[in-house]
């Protein structure tokens, strides 16, 4: 007579391993926030970098990379004075050069009234801009209007975001004035956040003409902006210092505002990087405690492993129904885990007003990997169980 092979279908192990965890919720709830701790880590630190590094992407693409910044250079070749008068009209002659505007620092103090200290400003900049700054940095405005060629001419101001601020001036819907260097200016506007240009931000700029008039007739530029070709950027910045200043092109520093944008985004990556790994310990703690967990039920279960080998279960049966238990406790984990990343990352996104990326493949593989931890730490407890002899139920009972 041919002996007949048992079997054990899929949803017979998934029964099983249901009804093995249901019987210490407590210990299986432990278990599942161990493993969705790590999974969640890994999860929003990878989501919150992508979102960061879309946000960087569309502001690169509204500032643009082809934006070059000319200042003089420092140290004991520096030029304190500024750069040459003629430096802005040379480099608009240079082929790829699509614009050029300028900014000139005053010797001025600019105050909320006459009646006050200088101190009280808490030490904002005077400079002098040209009516097409705006233009050339791609600045919006955030009330009123800039200086044009006829508000430029005469004692008209436009704030920075953090100079507005500080003088208590957040609209122009009617009459402002400021006091500076002892002449009275109106504020016509307000210019919008310029994260490239920290120094903008904290200056009230006056029109070039009223500021050779009532200040300085020698007006030398303490900053070039030079709006490039894209595919010609690399070429400009070879031949700016020679251009700006031929006699001491080493008196000539050039960067690029978009740099130390870059440069901050890819430091804020390299410590994701620490994060993950952070995570990824968290996620290796929860799965030596899915093997930790196995085996303490292998040993407490001893009687009932005996008792099924006894009615006639199989090795494999008993191996499959305990493996099944640890990818389920994994399972469970991973999916709660990225269920909580995505929203920590949410939460973040909305915070900072960011666009919400949550890549996929990190989500994916996120569960995938606490899966596989899983699936490891369940070997060794379901071959042990395994292994436990069927006079086993006879001894324990």
């Amino acid at each position: 007579m041919r002996a007949v092979r048992s079997s054990l279908r899929f949803g017979d192990v998934l029964g099983l391993s249901l009804t093995g965890l249901r019987r210490h919720p407590g210990r299986t709830m432990l278990t599942v926030l161990g493993i969705a701790f790590g999974v969640a880590a890994i999860v929003a630190v990878l989501g919150i970098t992508a979102s960061g590094r879309a946000a960087l992407i569309a502001r690169l693409d509204q500032l643009g990379t082809n934006l070059i910044r000319v200042t003089p250079g420092s140290g004991v070749f520096g030029n304190a004075d500024g750069l040459p008068p003629e430096s802005a009209g040379m480099l608009g002659r240079v082929g790829p050069v699509e614009g050029v505007t300028f900014t000139a620092l005053l010797d001025v103090t600019v105050l909320r009234n006459d009646l006050l200290p200088p101190l009280e400003t808490g030490g904002l900049s005077v400079m002098a801009a040209p009516a097409g700054l705006p233009g050339v940095l791609n600045a919006r405005m955030s009330a009123g209007r800039f200086l044009d060629d006829g508000a430029g001419a005469v004692p008209t101001a436009v704030l920075g975001r953090v100079a507005a601020r500080r003088l208590g001036i957040v609209d122009v819907d009617r009459a402002r004035r400021v006091y500076i260097g002892g002449e009275w200016f109106e504020v016509i506007g307000v210019l919008g956040e310029m994260t490239l240009h920290p120094d903008i931000e904290r200056s009230v700029l006056i029109g070039e003409p009223a500021a050779r008039e009532l200040f300085i007739e020698y007006l030398r530029p303490t900053a070039l902006y030079v709006r490039v070709h894209p595919d010609r950027v690399t070429d400009v910045l070879e031949v700016i210092p020679a251009t700006v200043d031929p006699e001491n092109p080493g008196r000539v520093a050039v960067t690029r505002p978009v740099d130390a944008l870059v440069a901050r985004r890819q430091a804020e990556e390299a410590f994701t990087g620490l994060l993950v790994s952070l995570g990824s310990v968290a996620l290796l703690v929860g799965g030596v405690a899915i093997a930790n967990v196995m085996v303490m039920s292998v040993l407490e279960r001893r009687t009932e492993i005996g008792l099924r080998r006894a009615m006639g279960a199989a090795k494999r049966h008993i191996r499959r129904q305990f493996f099944g238990e640890a990818v389920l406790l994994a399972g469970a984990g991973g999916v709660l885990g990225a269920l909580v990343g995505a929203s920590i990352t949410a939460a973040f996104v909305v915070s900072r007003d960011l666009t919400l990326v949550v890549p996929l493949s990190g989500l994916a593989g996120s569960i995938l990997v606490a899966l596989v931890v899983g699936a490891l730490a369940g070997i060794y407890p379901a071959v042990r169980a395994a292994r436990i002899p069927p006079a086993e139920a006879v001894r324990s009972a």
